[in-house]
C-alpha cells in the first residue's frame, strides 16, 4: 500500500480514463488510485473495474448514483482515504488536463518540503496554459482575483483542482461544514486550509486544454463561485471550519 491516494472524479471518462490509470499507476513514485464515478452511462466503471483485476490493491472504485457534484464526490474519497490510512491526498481531473507526472512535484513540496498543501498553479512563474480559450483563461484569472479581493486568501490559483493535501489537514478540517459543490469547493477548501494556519506552496503547472470528452463547466458553477465565495467569508465571522 502507498502512503499517496489520487482521487479522480469521472463521469463519461471513456476515452480518457484507462490512459489515466495506466500513467499515474506508472509512475516512479507509486500511488494508488480511488476512482468516484457519478452512474457514468458510458461504459466508465466497467472499464475500471476490468483494469481492477490487472491492479489489484492499487485502483479502487466507489460508484455513485447520478451526477452528485465535484464537491460531494472529492469528500466522499477524502472520508475513503482517511479510513485507510493515507497519509498524502491528491484531487486530479481524469481528461489529462493536468500532467500526471506533476504529482510527484506535489507530493515532494508536502513530504519533503514539509508543506500542508501543494497547489499546482497555473498563475505563478512558470505555470500556463495550452489551448485554453482566451475567454476561459480570462474567466479564471478575474475568478482568482475576486476571492482574494474578498477572501484575503492570498493564493494566486484559488480555483485549481490539481492539489495535494497532508492527512492532518482533512483530519482538522470538518469536511462536513463544507458546503459547495462546483468551482466554489476549491475555493471553500482551500480558504478553510488557509483559515486554520497550514502551510500552503503553489507550485507551477502547464494546464492543458481536454482532447477527450465534454467539459464539465456550467453556468451554475459560475455563479455558485461568485455568490459562495461572499457565502464562505461571511460565515466564517460566525463559526470555524475546525472538526470538533
Amino acid at each position: 500500500m502507498s502512503d499517496s491516494l489520487v482521487i479522480i472524479p469521472t463521469y463519461n471518462e471513456i476515452g480518457n480514463i484507462e490512459k489515466m490509470v495506466r500513467k499515474v499507476l506508472s509512475l516512479p513514485k507509486e500511488f494508488d488510485l480511488l476512482i468516484i464515478d457519478d452512474g457514468s452511462p458510458d461504459g466508465t466503471p466497467l472499464k475500471i473495474k476490468e483494469l481492477q483485476q490487472e491492479f489489484k490493491g492499487r485502483l479502487f472504485l466507489v460508484e455513485r448514483s447520478g451526477k452528485q457534484g465535484l464537491g460531494t464526490a472529492y469528500i466522499a474519497g477524502f472520508n475513503w482515504a482517511l479510513g485507510n490510512a493515507y497519509q498524502y491526498i491528491f484531487e486530479m481531473d481524469c481528461d489529462f488536463s493536468h500532467n500526471p507526472d506533476d504529482l510527484v512535484r506535489l507530493y515532494n513540496a508536502c513530504a519533503v518540503e514539509g508543506f500542508d498543501l501543494s497547489i499546482g498553479s497555473r498563475y505563478i512563474k512558470g505555470g500556463g496554459f495550452v489551448n485554453w480559450p482566451q475567454n476561459r483563461i480570462w474567466i479564471s484569472r478575474i475568478a482568482s482575483f475576486y476571492v482574494n479581493l474578498v477572501t484575503w486568501i492570498g493564493i494566486r490559483d484559488t480555483t485549481a483542482g490539481f492539489v495535494c493535501y497532508r492527512r492532518k489537514v482533512l483530519e482538522t478540517i470538518d469536511l462536513g461544514r463544507i458546503r459547495f459543490i462546483g468551482y466554489a469547493f476549491q475555493i471553500e477548501m482551500k480558504f478553510a486550509t488557509k483559515k486554520l494556519g497550514f502551510k500552503i506552496k503553489e507550485i507551477p503547472i502547464i494546464f492543458t486544454e481536454r482532447v477527450e470528452g465534454v467539459s464539465k463547466m456550467s453556468g451554475n458553477i459560475i455563479r455558485e463561485g461568485l455568490f459562495g465565495v461572499l457565502a464562505i467569508q461571511w460565515s466564517s465571522f460566525f463559526s470555524s471550519y475546525k472538526r470538533k
